[in-house]
């Protein structure tokens, strides 16, 4: 394909502003907007006019809700505008909300790089600990920047200190701020021992200037400590520092960019957006020690028609073509948009691409860049680059489109399960038949929002993050679709799972006029065993594992043909949407399938996997099923004085107090509650503390409910 690139490779930048809610993180990126020359004015979120905040429904909350994806080009500050030196930055600014974790966790996947915001009064804070691990967990090299200085309570010590006692002992300060609260004046750079101070129009202005002399044995103090830090991920500095030999900034910020790509370093720089102060050293910070698509290793896939083929590709513009659809979303005016990161390979408008999931080709209709909801419409997409493609009709989040010629399968993103659900009726005949349309639309966009009909009921249930994120799609599908609806209350999506071992037997056998079924599967089922990354990486070939699903195909000397396992397993995951013990889906199982027979002519793909589906069942009431219950995490911000209130009312909800601590002048209390004794519980907190007090919460895990408790929730689902 021809056409040349308006920037290298080496100089592109993918990364994503992430953070706890509140913590600023569009402030952030509006003020990297104005500095990089996209907006001229500064849309503030308190005004409701931030530009990545562009749905109705972010501007009225103040929150973000949809990850937002922009272009736009920095020249560090040293080079002083020359055009030559420009980096292009494609960034894209996530929700910090926990009901929207799946826009993080995408946005995470296809990210080079992460600046990670924290609040200078709260430091780290619940969704903080969880964006953080969602980047561990993809690997994803990340810089901190400590905002919001300028509030009152604010303090630079504190904050660090809890990054390096919750998240990572690897952080180490990059700056010092000069004054705090309404006293920051601009921040020390402990590279080059200066200080930087932020004037003019918006802060644009940098003045360069001595370390104030009663912060310089600090300074010197600080600096010592982060040679030291480097020193322990670099052995080079190391050398160099053990030898008392001077070292160069140059061999300084070399080593720390090799360290920060490896995920072995994370520097620590702070500020305020609000306030204008030291937005653009982070964007420095960016270009020198975020990794450029090349830094990373090649992305692995394997081959859509044979998964035990491994296949790599490198980022290069001569590589076979392949992208990742990390997110869908439907636009008024062009209809669905599919946003999609290149890996490898370029890609042209018109052209066809192969989807590696529905094996079949579709032709790209128009190519556009997004700035927030602004499209620049290009002809050519490189490796490296993320933008959104109009026209594509069957993709769906996760798929990789490549060349049809060299297909590659990119590993899918793992979406959590949905632990709240409400029933939704139409108000009217017309709403019944948009209302679907709409459902369906929105559930393509969103992989943790899901739609299904109770059998028994015949109603539509819709299962989602938490209840802001169903009052948000119900908005939406108002808005939106013009559908109104009647809402029920929140329910808890309880999920069932087995204690012990089972060994089972099924056969299926039907004898018509014709030819028969015959199906027939030995299995042993058992609890899901508690693995780690590394242990499922280096599972054996002949086992699948999803994280709540383990499938093991043991059938030795052709007992069971090949041609019948997926079926096989097709019908145990069928089987697991309906539990044995309330009816609710089952988890956590893992399946070993040993032995069976089969029927020249009888034996089916049909007979197999119903034979399977009735051995899941069958074995799951043989293996203790037992109910279990979504648990979050709570954080509750309280006056000290209410703090024995609070804790007596979270015990009450047979919650358990994990941890407390300090929070300027309040107290925050960590704990662990059943979702199930949540319902209401921010009114509730308001009158405990005269209004005072506030809460985050976000899924933890499940855990098994309590027998009385169960017993209960039985009687009622079932009657019995």
């Amino acid at each position: 394909m021809s056409g040349t690139r308006d920037y290298p490779l080496e100089k592109v930048r993918n990364f994503g502003i992430i953070a706890h809610i509140d913590a600023g993180k569009t402030t952030v990126t509006e003020r990297v907007l104005f500095y990089t020359g996209v907006s001229h004015k500064i849309g503030e979120v308190h005004e409701g006019e931030a530009v990545m905040d562009w749905m109705e429904q972010e501007r009225e909350r103040g929150i973000t809700i949809t990850s937002a994806a922009t272009t736009c080009f920095w020249v560090p500050t040293q080079h002083d505008g020359d055009k030559a030196h420009s980096y292009r930055f494609n960034i894209i600014d996530t929700p910090g909300h926990v009901d929207f974790t799946a826009e993080v966790e995408r946005s995470l996947k296809v990210l080079d790089g992460g600046v990670v915001v924290f609040d200078g009064v709260a430091g780290v804070e619940p969704q903080s600990e969880t964006v953080w691990r969602q980047a561990d967990k993809y690997n994803v090299p990340r810089i901190c920047f400590i905002n919001k200085l300028d509030r009152t309570g604010a303090s630079f010590e504190r904050s660090f200190q809890s990054i390096l006692s919750r998240l990572t002992p690897h952080a180490f300060r990059m700056q010092l701020p000069i004054g705090e609260e309404d006293q920051l004046k601009g921040v020390i750079d402990l590279i080059t021992m200066r200080a930087y101070y932020f004037e003019g129009d918006m802060g644009s202005v940098i003045r360069k200037d001595d370390i104030p002399e009663s912060m310089q044995a600090d300074a010197e103090k600080m600096r010592g400590e982060m040679i030291e830090k480097v020193a322990d991920a670099d052995d080079t500095i190391a050398e160099k520092y053990l030898a008392g030999e001077n070292i160069s900034d140059e061999d300084l910020q070399q080593a720390i960019r090799a360290g920060t790509i490896a995920n072995r370093l994370f520097p620590v720089f702070t500020g305020s957006a609000l306030k204008n102060t030291a937005v653009q050293p982070v964007l420095d910070a960016v270009v020198a020690y975020l990794p450029a698509p090349t830094d990373i290793p090649p992305i692995h896939g394997t081959h859509p028609k044979d998964e035990s083929v491994d296949l790599e590709r490198k980022a290069s513009d001569e590589e076979p073509f392949s992208a990742l659809i990390f997110k869908l979303q439907t636009d008024p005016f062009v209809g669905q948009l599919a946003f999609f990161r290149v890996y490898s390979g370029t890609l042209n408008a018109g052209s066809y691409i192969y989807n590696a999931r529905t094996q079949t080709k579709e032709r790209i209709g128009r190519i556009v860049r997004l700035h927030a909801n602004d499209r620049e419409e290009v002809k050519i997409v490189y490796a490296g680059e993320i933008a959104a493609a109009v026209g594509l009709k069957e993709a769906k989040t996760s798929d990789t489109l490549c060349d049809e010629k060299e297909p590659i399968e990119l590993e899918k993103i793992v979406f959590p399960e949905p632990v709240i659900q409400l029933r939704i009726e139409p108000k009217t005949k017309a709403d019944q038949e948009k209302m679907g349309v709409a459902l369906s639309k929105l559930s393509d966009e969103d992989p943790t929002f899901r739609v299904y009909s109770d059998s028994e009921t015949a109603e539509t249930i819709i299962a989602g993050m938490g209840e802001l994120h169903l009052d948000i799609i119900v908005d939406r599908m108002k808005r939106e679709f013009n559908v109104e609806a009647d809402v029920g209350q929140p329910q808890v999506a309880y999920r069932e799972t087995v204690r012990k071992e089972a060994d089972i037997e099924e056969k299926y056998i039907r004898q018509t006029g014709g030819r028969g079924q015959y199906g027939h599967v030995k299995m042993k089922i058992r609890p899901l065993p508690e693995m780690t990354d590394e242990e499922i990486a280096n599972l054996p070939k002949n086992v699948k594992h999803t994280p709540t699903f383990m499938f093991t195909n043991n059938i030795k000397g052709g007992a069971i043909p090949q041609e019948y396992i997926p079926a096989i397993e097709k019908g145990l995951k069928e089987a697991m949407d309906k539990g044995v013990y309330a009816g609710y889906p089952l988890v956590n199982i893992s399946v070993d399938l040993y032995d069976g027979s089969y029927h020249e002519v009888d034996s089916s793909e049909i007979a197999f996997k119903i034979a399977a589906s009735q051995a899941l069942q069958a074995g799951a009431k043989q293996a203790n099923p037992v109910l279990l219950e979504p648990m979050m995490n709570i954080e509750v911000i309280v006056p000290e004085e209410k703090m024995g209130d609070v804790n007596g009312d979270l015990s009450s909800r047979r919650g358990q107090v994990e941890g407390m601590e300090d929070r300027g002048m309040l107290k925050a209390v960590r704990a662990k509650v059943p979702l199930a004794e949540l319902f209401g519980y921010t009114t509730n907190l308001r009158s405990i503390t005269g209004g005072r007090g506030t809460s985050t919460m976000e899924f933890s895990h499940y855990a098994e409910v309590p027998q009385n408790i169960a017993e209960e929730i039985v009687k009622k689902r079932t009657g019995k």
